[in-house]
């Protein structure tokens, strides 16, 4: 269970309140308080579903499997049980004044609930307090769920007590959310799951999901074989005979289970996956599979498909046509970006000839990144979205907007690179957030370039659909962990968030409340926090006799379990390659160590700790692995000795400490140019911060340890509300 917790600025947020017109939330909550009174939280017995309602969906957002109101009803009681520790019942009657109550219904009155443009939106709600309880009368239910998410804000920043009033609430612009890229770096399906949550959370209603695409193709040092070699995924996974060979790597892909169930978890959170293959450029893998299909007129081109070859569009529409079922949003990304100037005829065709196949395939629309613009002969369907991002390909405004064009804004001052750019920064930029306005002020969905207004459409325009920060991963796997990209985003996300919703929170309002609202986020734990009463997680002593169970000494009862006989003698684990202790815990993030004692007794290579994140293994080289990755140092372990160990993970570096020496930082090695020549290639060192494992300890390993103990070097000591 989590609990908010109390900072001393709560008093002040309390007093904004009582005198400002909106709710100090993330996004910000409009709300006229109708006298001083103030509803306790602590009050509630119940939460009640307009039985009237109870099995209406939204059919308006950009889903086509919406929940019902009774499952959003179902969520939102298990988050008031983590966020706040309120267990309420569950049940439904068409009764508004069920005293002590969160009653969630329909409003009728959709008018009431508009965005910029002016247009009715379905993601609106009304929230109402008084001394009877609480009302969220949502537009559909995906509204009541937004509407909830600004209760449980409310609660948060105001201790458990609303003032009574009510206010009207609606976003914006339709499309608010992030896009990852997951074709260059494999993320689980947990992952994006948790990540959902965190979206959902701050009313992000979009996941874009990158799918398929290769490293950067350097041709002046690579040779053709190289590129036809080079990293280049397809991540999902299929037995049809018709794509067998498009994708090589089956443990780090998404099978239709996972999609399913990544697609499900997401939208019973209000958050759509919007799945990209993009073609036809970026298109190596395609080209790996079937090289007749490249362009074949220079070593620069091989990762784009030749429109004009007999077989490639019908590859391409097999490819869909295969995929398209698992895909659940109304719209779905076709990619179509950085193809060559010269073949702009061909690209138009293929845009509104994929676009036509899938809507009579599927009744989906389409949407493209900016590339080839009408100017340059370009006339696309006007019934395809366009995503913009770059400036040099095109202007969002005169070229699509002003023609007619429904525009998503991904201009890339809000990119993210993960762990290196030359153009991009490594996480996302809260000033620019709150300052993003070349007129002055914060930056909203309109404003495609916040260094000239000219550029930028007016905030009300209603063929601006939203805005969608993109995070990629240009120079591929070994340049971050998955968590890596959770913590670009982590700590301005909430506040791009707010204005995408056209909320008004300001920096300082931000930064007071932040860290309140995160550290009661549910369904995620992306921090891998783990609860402690001290700064001590967990401490292992071995006693004597205690085979069978390892007792916790920390106090928090986080007591292991041996496997297949492991002997305890002396404040001594032996472990012999085939027993293991195992743990209830998983890993630890940021800013902790795991410290022992080890005495191996084999050169043998094998995992000393292990958790589903990440794992630590001792032998030629003492190495952690992430993701699949191996990331060692130039160090090996003294046999038949005892030596003291510590492992570190501070912000986002990693350390491996023994005794008294110099810390040693694991680091990853990646080349963003090219492949090794002779000619050479840009060789990057970096920093990886990797989550300490602690799930299982042992496994394969031979030898002996003692004094294990993970701790929390951030644990504060102030307390949290009852």
């Amino acid at each position: 269970m989590k609990v908010p917790h109390v900072v001393a600025l709560s008093a002040v947020v309390l007093s904004s309140v009582g005198t400002c017109s909106k709710l100090l939330t993330v996004p910000t909550t409009p709300f006229l308080p109708s006298n001083s009174g103030n509803y306790d939280l602590h009050h509630l017995k119940s939460i009640v579903v307009d039985d009237r309602y109870k099995s209406a969906t939204d059919t308006e957002g950009h889903t086509l499997i919406p929940p019902s109101l009774s499952d959003f009803a179902r969520t939102f009681e298990e988050d008031l049980e983590e966020s706040l520790g309120l267990k309420l019942n569950l049940g439904s009657s068409e009764l508004t004044d069920a005293h002590n109550s969160i009653f969630l219904t329909l409003d009728q009155e959709k008018d009431r609930y508009l965005d910029v443009a002016g247009r009715q939106t379905s993601e609106g709600y009304t929230l109402t307090v008084n001394e009877t309880g609480i009302t969220i009368a949502g537009a559909s239910p995906l509204g009541v769920w937004w509407g909830t998410r600004s209760l449980i804000h409310a609660a948060v920043t105001n201790q458990l007590f609303l003032p009574y009033g009510s206010g009207v609430d609606a976003p914006g612009w339709v499309t608010r959310g992030v896009m990852l890229d997951v074709a260059r770096h494999y993320y689980p399906p947990d992952f994006i799951v948790e990540m959902c949550s965190y979206l959902s959370f701050f009313k992000q209603n979009v996941f874009h999901l990158h799918l398929n695409d290769n490293l950067f193709i350097n041709d002046k040092i690579m040779t053709r074989d190289q590129i036809l070699s080079l990293y280049a995924t397809f991540r999902l996974w299929s037995d049809d005979p018709a794509v067998k060979g498009l994708n090589n790597r089956a443990n780090e892909s998404y099978s239709r289970d996972d999609f399913e169930r990544i697609q499900q978890e997401c939208v019973q959170r209000g958050v759509t996956i919007i799945p990209e293959i993009d073609l036809p450029a970026h298109a190596l893998a395609v080209v790996q599979w079937k090289p007749e299909l490249a362009l074949q007129d220079s070593l620069i081109n091989l990762s784009l498909l030749n429109l004009s070859h007999p077989e490639t569009m019908p590859t391409i529409k097999s490819i869909w046509n295969i995929f398209l079922p698992w895909f659940h949003s109304k719209r779905v990304q076709i990619g179509a970006d950085e193809y060559i100037a010269t073949g702009v005829v061909e690209y138009t065709n293929y845009v509104d000839d994929l676009t036509e196949f899938i809507r009579n395939e599927t009744g989906q629309s389409t949407r493209i990144w900016a590339d080839l613009t009408p100017a340059q002969g370009s006339n696309v369907n006007k019934n395809v979205s366009i995503q913009f991002w770059a400036p040099y390909l095109g202007n969002a405004l005169f070229d699509y907007v002003r023609n007619g064009y429904n525009v998503v804004n991904s201009d890339f001052a809000w990119y993210v690179s993960e762990k290196w750019a030359v153009y991009f920064p490594t996480s996302l930029h809260k000033q620019l957030i709150f300052n993003g306005n070349p007129d002055g002020g914060p930056f909203s969905p309109n404003i495609f370039d916040t260094a000239n207004s000219s550029n930028n459409a007016a905030k009300d325009d209603p063929l601006v659909e939203g805005h969608i920060a993109a995070a990629w991963n240009d120079f591929g796997p070994l340049t971050s962990t998955y968590l890596e990209a959770y913590h670009a985003w982590r700590d301005a996300l909430p506040a791009l968030a707010d204005k995408q919703w056209g909320g008004n929170i300001s920096e300082a309002e931000y930064d007071t409340i932040f860290d309140q609202l995160h550290s009661v986020i549910p369904a995620q734990n992306l921090d891998r926090n783990i609860p402690s009463n001290s700064s001590v997680i967990a401490n292992y002593q071995f006693e004597d006799g205690s085979a069978g169970e390892i007792f916790d000494h920390s106090g928090n009862g986080y007591n292991g379990t041996t496997t297949n006989g492991c002997m305890v003698r002396n404040g001594t684990l032996y472990l012999n390659g085939d027993c293991a202790t195992q743990t209830p815990l998983n890993s630890k993030g940021r800013n902790a160590t795991l410290s022992f004692s080890i005495y191996p007794t084999s050169q043998q290579p094998s995992t000393l700790f292990y958790s589903s994140d990440s794992a630590l293994e001792v032998g030629d080289n003492v190495t952690l692995v992430s993701g699949g990755n191996r990331f060692p140092l130039n160090y090996s372990l003294p046999l038949n000795a005892w030596t003291d160990v510590t492992l570190a993970l501070r912000g986002n570096q990693t350390f491996f400490e023994v005794g008294n020496t110099t810390p040693m930082e694991f680091l990853t090695r990646f080349e963003p140019n090219g492949v090794q020549s002779a000619n050479g290639v840009m060789v990057v060192w970096a920093s990886i911060a990797i989550e300490l494992p602690f799930s299982k300890i042992g496994t394969d390993f031979h030898g002996r340890l003692r004094n294990i103990q993970l701790k929390d070097d951030s644990k504060k000591t102030s307390g949290y509300p009852v």
